[in-house]
C-alpha cells in the first residue's frame, strides 16, 4: 500500500504500483497512455478517444459528468484518475465508497506539465514521465508569440453562448500565445455570453473550437454577422488539451493555427 495526497489535499491509499486504472478525464487517458500504461488501464469514459488505436481496449464507463457504476464494480479497479474540473463532486464521492480517488486540478500550463510528473509517481511510470515532461517542456519553449496583444475569444458552446474565462488551462495556453482574451473578467470559469458581448468585446478572432461543441466551417457566417470586424477562425479543439497533447499543440500552433 501506497499513501499519497492529491490535488485537492486529500489522502490516497492504494495498492502501488496500480495494476487496475479507470481514468474519467480523456486528456490524463491519452498521457497515461503515452506512459506504456495499456495493459493496466481497464477504464475509460466515452470521451477518452485518444489513442484510437488502444483505447478501445479499455471498457466505458461512462460519461465526464456521470458513470455506469456497475461497470466500475466489475472491474474492480485499484485506482481511479479524476479531474476536478472534469467530473462532478458527487462523481468523486461515491466512487471514493468503494475505490481510491486521485482528483487533479489542471488550471494552467504548469499544473498540466506537473500532472505529466505526478502520473509518473502515481503509477511507477517515473522515467517515462520526467522524459515526456522534458519533452514537452523543451517544445514550449518554441510556442509562436506573434499573436501578443491580439483580442481574442474562445467559444466552446452555442445555445447559449459559453466562451474560455479565468482560471482555466485553455486560459492559460491562450496567454502563452500572448492573447489578450476580454471575458476574464467576466463571472465563473465558462462564463455565457451574448452576441452583444462578443460585437463589444473588440475582437480580432473569434476561436471555434471543434470540441466540445463541435463547431465547423458553416458557423463562421454565423459570426461574421454577430461580430462583422472580428474573424471567426475553426481551431482544433484537441490541441488544446493538457497532457501528451501539448506536443502536438505546439507544432500546430506553429504550422496550421489561424493560417
Amino acid at each position: 500500500m501506497r499513501t499519497i495526497t492529491d490535488q485537492l489535499g486529500r489522502s490516497i491509499s492504494y495498492d502501488f504500483p496500480p495494476k487496475r486504472i479507470i481514468s474519467f478525464a480523456p486528456a490524463i487517458t491519452d498521457t497515461l497512455f503515452s506512459l506504456q500504461l495499456h495493459e493496466h488501464i481497464v477504464g475509460r469514459t466515452r470521451f477518452c478517444i485518444h489513442p484510437k488505436e488502444k483505447v478501445e481496449n479499455a471498457i466505458n464507463v461512462g460519461g465526464t459528468k456521470d458513470m455506469k457504476i456497475e461497470r466500475i464494480h466489475e472491474l474492480q479497479p485499484d485506482l481511479i484518475i479524476a479531474e476536478k474540473e472534469e467530473n462532478t463532486k458527487e462523481m468523486v464521492e461515491e466512487l471514493e465508497k468503494f475505490y481510491p480517488v486521485y482528483v487533479f486540478e489542471i488550471q494552467t500550463v504548469n499544473d498540466a506539465l506537473n500532472m505529466i510528473l505526478n502520473l509518473g509517481t502515481l503509477t511507477n511510470r517515473i522515467e517515462k514521465a520526467r522524459a515526456l515532461h522534458r519533452t514537452i517542456t523543451t517544445a514550449m519553449e518554441h510556442i509562436p508569440t506573434k499573436y501578443k496583444g491580439k483580442r481574442v475569444a474562445y467559444v466552446i458552446w452555442k445555445n447559449p453562448y459559453m466562451v474560455v474565462g479565468k482560471n482555466t488551462y485553455i486560459q492559460s495556453l491562450m496567454e502563452k500565445l500572448g492573447f489578450i482574451n476580454p471575458f476574464i473578467h467576466f463571472e465563473g470559469r465558462y462564463p455565457t455570453v451574448t452576441e452583444s458581448d462578443f460585437c463589444h468585446a473588440n475582437l480580432d478572432y473569434i476561436l471555434l473550437a471543434t470540441e466540445p461543441y463541435p463547431f465547423k466551417e458553416k458557423n463562421i457566417n454565423e459570426f461574421l454577422n454577430i461580430s462583422p470586424l472580428s474573424q471567426p477562425v475553426i481551431v482544433n479543439g484537441e490541441m488544446f488539451w493538457y497532457g501528451v497533447k501539448m506536443f502536438d499543440a505546439v507544432t500546430y500552433f506553429n504550422e496550421q493555427f489561424l493560417r
